[in-house]
């Protein structure tokens, strides 16, 4: 099956084909933070679901550049610099390594690049000045910039508005607006009091760009006038992404992009995350309850993209219990392996077991799918792995598969954890007083090691340490 994904632009499943003339190349946009607060789950449930596309694209021999900007000037950030105080770079500086932290923490692999909305000005004022010089932009008599959007007959295709519903001659200055506005959209923002000393010199005067006109400026200098594959959450399809194929198109006259893929929304307990509801969580919350960073990962990407994601303590507490499935199946494999070579062809099993996987994830980067081929395949092999019938070069082949498979999930494979000296010693201790049929004691012994955070397992090849 070729890889498949649904398009918003279409809104259909589409196959899809690079703009590379070779077919290698991707390049991939995703909508980044707005730095003026952490980052919470609901945000981070796009941007894992972006990880695992950019990683599956890898994994599927495309070369990836992908970029995501930091917009650290827009309507919420100035609002909390002036209630709070906080010099603007400062106050996103802050957030900008928090949220980075968290990134690495969910295991996101670090995008190519990461530009500033600040560090990018010039680029956004020769868009805008393109806009005007082709009569799709306007100066009003506020003295901000917006965009025409009678002037641009294509507007509306990914939120597929009707024409008739469109009201042309009204503006909306705000960066973000009801999804029922349909104004002309602010371009460049003309200096108000409210604005403080946040502001730069444009040729229509003091003021500070438009959110939607940062992501156009930025995704063109990095990647060029078309891209392949725009991200981000459902939220952003209307008006943020409409309205940045509005502008980069009427600028450059060629497609903006070819697929647009949208996460759906992430509910808590069935409800809208919202602080003044006690459901609101970001990460630090979250490890603050000793959760890790694996196990958020796992729960925010196991549920396919498209569809809502609930996200509960009892669902959280579910992805513990199965990463530690994986890991416990995983050391078992690594003890029947041993150092033997991967076999080639690989053992039929396993190369089913490669074969379904990438057709789940062809198949729009369906993860649950995925996912429920992997835990049957886990349930199968450990059934012969306890009737001791796994050879091993089928342990081999299905360690080295996980590891590629792993490039793609990103949960990272379980250490070997070498007990101390004083835990060994225990082991010993016990093994002897078993020899000596001293079983009171050994099972003194064990319960000692369990206080100590250590199981032993009794296995034909000898008893074995597992950290709890």
């Amino acid at each position: 099956m070729s890889l498949r994904f649904f398009n918003t632009l279409s809104r259909q499943l589409d196959e899809f084909r690079p703009l590379d003339p070779a077919g290698k190349q991707v390049k991939l946009y995703t909508c980044g933070p707005t730095v003026y607060d952490f980052a919470h789950i609901g945000n981070f449930r796009a941007f894992t679901f972006e990880d695992l596309a950019r990683r599956y694209l890898v994994y599927r021999g495309y070369d990836v550049v992908h970029v995501m900007n930091i917009t650290d000037i827009e309507d919420k950030i100035i609002r909390t610099v002036r209630q709070t105080g906080e010099p603007l770079k400062q106050l996103t500086g802050r957030f900008s390594t928090a949220f980075l932290d968290d990134c690495r923490a969910l295991n996101l692999l670090p995008p190519h690049h990461v530009p500033r909305a600040t560090d990018h000005i010039p680029e956004m004022l020769a868009l805008i000045g393109t806009l005007m010089k082709k009569g799709v932009a306007y100066q009003a008599p506020d003295k901000s910039v917006y965009f025409s959007i009678a002037k641009f007959a294509r507007y509306g295709q990914l939120k597929k508005i009707d024409a008739d519903q469109m009201r042309p001659g009204e503006r909306v200055k705000l960066d973000e607006y009801e999804k029922e506005s349909l104004g002309d959209f602010a371009l460049w923002k003309a200096w108000d009091e409210a604005d403080g000393d946040i502001g730069w010199d444009s040729p229509w005067g003091r003021g500070r760009p438009g959110w939607h006109i940062e992501c156009s400026a930025m995704s063109m200098k990095y990647l060029g006038e078309s891209l392949d594959l725009h991200c981000g959450g459902e939220d952003l399809v209307f008006p943020h992404h409409e309205d940045e194929i509005a502008q980069s198109e009427a600028a450059t006259g060629k497609p903006f992009v070819r697929y647009w893929l949208h996460c759906a929304y992430l509910l808590v307990n069935g409800q809208k995350m919202a602080k003044r509801s006690g459901n609101f969580f970001t990460l630090h919350d979250l490890f603050a309850k000793g959760y890790t960073g694996r196990e958020l990962r796992y729960t925010l990407i196991a549920e396919h993209y498209r569809r809502q994601l609930n996200f509960t303590f009892e669902g959280i507490d579910a992805a513990r219990t199965s990463l530690a499935r994986v890991d416990e199946f995983l050391v078992k494999l690594r003890d029947v392996a041993g150092g033997t070579p991967v076999p080639s062809p690989l053992p039929s099993n396993v190369a089913t077991l490669q074969t379904d996987f990438e057709a789940a994830l062809d198949d729009d980067l369906n993860i649950s799918a995925a996912l429920g081929v992997l835990f049957n395949f886990i349930r199968d092999i450990n059934k012969r792995l306890a009737e001791n019938v796994v050879a091993p070069a089928e342990a081999t082949a299905i360690l080295d598969t996980w590891q590629r498979f792993d490039t793609v999930l990103g949960f990272g494979m379980p250490q070997a954890q070498e007990a101390p000296a004083n835990i060994v010693a225990l082991a010993n201790q016990r093994l002897a007083a078993r020899k000596a049929k001293d079983f009171k004691r050994a099972d003194q012994i064990r319960d000692e090691l369990k206080a100590k955070g250590w199981i032993i397992e009794d296995t034909p090849k000898g008893p074995k340490l597992k950290r709890l």
